[in-house]
């Protein structure tokens, strides 16, 4: 339930914004508003303004959109509607000038720029409690390893395609090695060791991180967040873990009887033996206990490929959910510098949606990167039950990709419009309606499949999850 309200009120806050901008542009371009809608379908709840306008305010029964309408000779049907006023003629937005109509469109997308703007802002301002990034050892033949990653060494900047991005905190480190992460780049870690010295690490290449969305490009590097004592929280049902006898509580301090200090070197030793019998030193009560262990083989999802691009091969499961307490610290700007902050995680963000968008059509990054309902609502979900600046976090990067969205060049979205004007603009005539119309199906279909694959994927990562 607490998934489904978080979801609910996410969307209702972000359709809420966009069609906003639009209804405001429209009104400060003197176009005559009829209705403002939040969902489609049934009508839940309906008032009309004062005011000569008059504009249906209307609360629908599928959050999953809005629109605005407004006056538009071209939606009147002749058979049926009465005759438009003559004083209402010159608010029709079909008689509006081309810049005025692209005003108006832009600003739905610009509304949700600006939100996450100033949620970001919120955030940065406010400061925010993050895992500080010091990195535990690598393990043996990663290439922090080889490149001389050691235990303890916090990072400072990374440096990649000739763009230095300050490091501070673990979040920062994911999102630069992400953001670069696409192609043959090499990248400059700087870092600070636990004597205090600085130094650069070089990192001969960067994960491709387009080309499996499960995969967490720091771990692919070797680089793990150092943290304390690793401790089980909860025990999947029918699973190893449980056959086994653990516990929830219970500290894991070795395996195979060797010390063991980090959930990661847990993480992937699990990982690297599926099926086979293993030994967890635990300790219960201020007991040390060895528990044999049967792990479980768990199939790689379909499609996934290792290193050398042959199919993936079945990982090792516990069932287990982990946790390890690490240092964190808040990090906060001062009020000028979370403006710059919030304004340029807003571009890197966008730049780095449609780079992927991209990498997709040409096939250097996996379609599992499309994420539909289902993962948001998930998300949602998690952010909300970790706290409200988690939850304004998600809201910002949501609010982010929506912007985005719109802006694509494809019709029936604010794009294809936009694409339109510019036409307009450049040829001084309108697209004529019969290629808008038939560009309108083609839109229509490319938004029906890419909903159908999003949909696909949200599915399989339930499946995944589950299994």
């Amino acid at each position: 339930m607490q998934t489904v309200i978080a979801f609910v009120v996410a969307l209702c806050i972000l359709i809420f914004v966009h069609e906003m901008g639009h209804y405001l542009a429209a009104r400060a371009c003197g176009v005559k508003v009829l209705r403002f809608s939040i969902g489609f379908g049934r009508s839940l709840a309906r008032w009309t303004s004062k005011g000569p306008d008059r504009t249906e305010w209307t609360l629908a029964a599928i959050p999953l959109g809005g629109y605005v309408k407004m006056l538009d000779e071209r939606e009147r049907d002749p058979e049926t509607d009465p005759p438009i006023p003559p004083e209402d003629l010159p608010r029709a937005f079909n008689r509006q000038s081309v810049g005025k109509r692209f005003v108006i469109v832009a600003a739905g997308p610009v509304a949700n720029f600006a939100l996450a703007i100033l949620l970001y802002i919120v955030l940065f301002a406010g400061g925010m409690r993050e895992p500080v990034p010091v990195v535990a050892t690598p393990a043996a033949g990663t290439v922090a390893a080889q490149a001389g990653v050691r235990d303890g060494d916090r990072v400072l900047s990374l440096t990649a395609n000739d763009r230095t991005e300050p490091v501070q905190s673990w979040n920062d480190l994911r999102m630069a090695v992400f953001a670069e992460g696409f192609g043959d780049a090499s990248a400059v870690l700087r870092v600070r060791g636990t004597d205090g010295a600085e130094r650069d690490i070089r990192l001969p290449r960067l994960p491709n991180t387009g080309g499996n969305p499960e995969q967490d490009p720091l771990a692919t590097l070797g680089l793990y967040l150092k943290g304390g004592p690793v401790t089980i929280t909860e025990i999947v049902p029918d699973s190893a873990a449980q056959r086994a006898g653990l516990k929830a509580g219970d500290r894991v301090v070795a395996w195979q009887g060797q010390p063991l200090t980090q959930a990661s070197e847990l993480i992937r030793a699990v990982r690297a033996r599926p099926g086979e019998q293993v030994t967890l030193g635990v300790e219960r009560n201020g007991q040390r206990l060895d528990v044999p262990v049967k792990l479980d083989a768990a199939p790689a999802a379909d499609g996934a490929k290792d290193a050398s691009g042959a199919a993936a091969a079945p990982t090792g499961k516990l069932g287990a959910a982990l946790n390890q307490a690490v240092q964190t610290e808040i990090v906060r700007y001062a009020p000028w510098q979370a403006v710059v902050r919030a304004a340029d995680q807003v571009w890197s963000t966008s730049t780095l949606s449609l780079k992927l968008l991209g990498k997709m059509l040409v096939g250097q990054a996996s379609l599992q990167n499309l994420s539909g309902p289902l993962t948001v609502a998930d998300y949602a979900g998690r952010a909300a039950n970790m706290g409200w600046q988690p939850f304004i976090s998600f809201l910002a990067l949501v609010s982010v990709s929506l912007g985005v969205l719109n802006l694509l060049p494809i019709p029936v979205l604010d794009g294809g419009h936009l694409l339109y004007y510019c036409v307009e603009f450049l040829t001084g005539r309108p697209v004529p309606d019969h290629w808008q119309a038939m560009l309108q199906k083609v839109g229509i279909a490319c938004i029906l499949l890419l909903t159908s694959l999003a949909l696909f994927n949200d599915v399989s990562r339930l499946f995944l999850a589950r299994g």
